[in-house]
């Protein structure tokens, strides 16, 4: 059925974190919100994907769709630009190679080393972080508090080590640069006496929110971290990348074993459980995102973005081509897949 003409469609989007890979979402959104007849409920968002769901959402409520993809185009420029000044830039090999790498970038790697002996409390004493202003410019957090589009921003508290969902009228720069508050590189950010750490520990994103308060029954998730990677990770940076993959996909898995399962056994009109079992999930991923190197998750360049934005579109209206007529009608991720693996 021609897009004009399908009736309209409530969906979720779980967005996952990923640094500078969180263009790729950008993307992904940019080509979605163009469907009339997609209607976003609800975003539920952790890390990179906080901030494009406040971005895009910020965006919205001052000019629809064309106003969201100027708020989403207008962040991460200005992503870009601040990350001019950054002392991490790629190194002379990755330059004349083409690679998206820090790999052999010196700063990089001298980076890397002081945050394994060196606290960001030691390294940053005063606190500076460069997405501070960025968020504070590019979002208009009391046009969040308004919006009809419900808002799930996940972070992990530091004392009980349990998550906090932050929703619309709560957000505020501080939630969004604590939801993406990686412990190794940035102080805990403190909201309401309570310090926070990135949200991608208890939920990237979390399932839970969308479920309980959304209309929707369709979520779709946008996946940056594999959950499968194959081979075994031999280099110590390789076995620290997927030892992060492994923590930060952990809970998300659990929520979607969870929807697998009382898929199969929940009464479809009784309880709680009537809810999980009647969702239907749908995943927008990309292996090229997948096999770039992890340290490119901290390049900013605008040519690095701007591919990997252009690869979420694309993969996104792949997914509308192939997946789009079974929105509404029943889940396209693998759900069986999801128990096997138990």
């Amino acid at each position: 059925m021609p897009a004009n003409r399908r009736p309209p469609l409530l969906v979720d989007l779980a967005l996952q974190g990923g640094g500078a890979h969180g263009a790729f979402t950008w993307g992904v959104l940019d080509r979605l919100i163009e469907e009339p007849w997609l209607k976003i409920d609800g975003i539920s968002g952790t890390s990179a994907g906080a901030m494009n769901a406040a971005v895009m959402a910020s965006g919205w409520e001052h000019g629809g769709v064309e106003g969201a993809k100027a708020a989403l185009e207008g962040f991460w420029k200005a992503v870009s630009d601040a990350g001019r000044f950054s002392p991490l830039q790629r190194g002379p090999l990755a330059l004349l190679s083409g690679r998206w790498t820090l790999e052999n970038s010196p700063m990089y790697m001298a980076t890397e080393l002081m945050t394994r002996m060196f606290s960001p409390y030691e390294l940053n004493p005063l606190n500076a972080h460069p997405l501070r202003d960025i968020l504070a410019d590019t979002v208009d957090f009391g046009a969040l508090a308004r919006s009809s589009i419900c808002l799930f921003i996940t972070a992990t508290n530091v004392r009980t080590g349990t998550g906090r969902v932050f929703r619309n009228a709560e957000i505020t720069p501080e939630v969004l640069l604590a939801s993406a508050c990686l412990p190794t590189m940035f102080q805990a950010v403190e909201i309401d006496g309570e310090h926070y750490w990135d949200g991608g520990y208890v939920g990237n994103p979390t399932i839970t929110p969308l479920v309980r308060e959304c209309k929707s029954q369709d979520t779709i998730l946008v996946q940056i971290n594999p959950i499968v990677r194959e081979g075994v990770p031999k280099t110590a940076r390789d076995i620290m990348n997927r030892l992060n993959e492994v923590s930060f996909n952990s809970p998300l898995v659990k929520e979607l074993r969870m929807i697998a399962l009382l898929n199969k056994v929940a009464d479809p009109g009784r309880g709680e459980g009537a809810l999980w079992a009647g969702m239907r999930i749908h995943r927008i991923a990309s292996d090229r995102v997948t096999e770039v190197d992890s340290t490119s998750k901290l390049i900013t360049e605008w040519r690095f973005l701007c591919g990997l934005r252009d690869e979420g579109r694309r993969v996104a209206g792949l997914f509308l081509e192939e997946q789009g007529d079974h929105l509404g009608k029943r889940s396209t991720l693998d759900l069986d897949a999801m128990l096997a693996a138990c």
